[in-house]
């Protein structure tokens, strides 16, 4: 009984601590965007059909996990990181207070975590695209122009990314990872060696499908193949841009202090190992 009590306990608290950072990050869902959250993007979508330019990518996009939730095993140097990861979300969740997400220390959540959750817009120009994510408010250089990726790049945060047209596929590759981010919300990690490949097709009008394989032979045994995915194309008017969402050091700071931290207080968790 008093086992199933302090579980509960710790069930109430992780969901209290997890709205209250969502309404602190989101400004309460009236800053900055007129209240519009991440799943408005397919509000309003134009009526479907074949693209006018197919190698037109440009718009504000719905966001989404380029990554399946199964991925392959890791190698021993690969679960031992995982493990060390305490997030707050997925079945190895802790109340936030007690894991080292690095977004907890404002951290960019580099890529492809920041695609997560929220929409991202395409800008293209002669010789580059950007993707500008509104999680984290950060941007993606994609450079367009012939060039290779670098053969021993220094690590970046969001990586360094060249792509080519393969008919009407867009394949982007890139490397260059700093591996102090981490690849999902659960907490999968990389190491500084890891590559990238994603392919993205407008296959409607509104339709953007978009396929990521991540290749870490330090952190996994195999290639992690990513499901096939459809981001929807937010159509034109007063809401179509995406918010200004900061994270602010100070803003978090004050956050910790009077709700992660209090939260997390004589809260006691075991976190599961888990391996493939």
């Amino acid at each position: 009984m008093r086992t199933r009590f302090i579980t509960s306990v710790i069930v109430v608290v992780t969901i209290l601590v997890f709205a209250s950072t969502t309404f602190a990050q989101r400004g309460g869902g009236g800053r900055g965007g007129g209240g519009r959250g991440g799943g408005a993007a397919a509000a309003n979508t134009p009526p479907a059909g074949p693209p006018k330019d197919p190698h037109n990518l440009q718009g504000i996009w719905g966001g989404g996990g380029p990554l399946n939730t199964d991925p392959p095993p890791f190698t021993p140097d690969g679960e031992k990181r995982f493990l060390a990861n305490k997030p707050s979300y997925g079945p190895r969740a802790v109340p936030p207070a007690l894991g080292n997400d690095p977004m907890g220390i404002c951290d960019p959540n580099g890529y492809p975590r920041a695609m997560q959750l929220r929409p991202f817009e395409i800008i293209q120009i002669p010789g580059r695209m950007f993707q500008t994510f509104e999680w984290n408010y950060i941007w993606r250089e994609i450079w367009m122009d012939g060039r290779e990726l670098p053969k021993d790049p220094t690590p970046r945060w969001m990586g360094y990314s060249v792509a080519h047209w393969d008919g009407d596929t867009l394949v982007i590759n890139s490397n260059g990872f700093d591996d102090r981010t981490w690849l999902t919300q659960e907490g999968h990690p990389h190491s500084e060696q890891m590559t990238m490949e994603e392919r993205y097709r407008r296959v409607r009008e509104d339709l953007l499908e978009m396929q990521m394989t991540i290749t870490d032979p330090l952190t996994y045994t195999k290639p992690w193949v990513g499901e096939k995915r459809g981001l929807r194309l937010a159509a034109p008017g007063p809401n179509s841009e995406i918010r200004q969402e900061l994270w602010v050091p100070s803003e978090e700071a004050m956050f910790n202090k009077g709700v992660r931290d209090p939260a997390g207080k004589g809260v006691g968790v075991v976190v599961p190992p888990t391996s493939k």
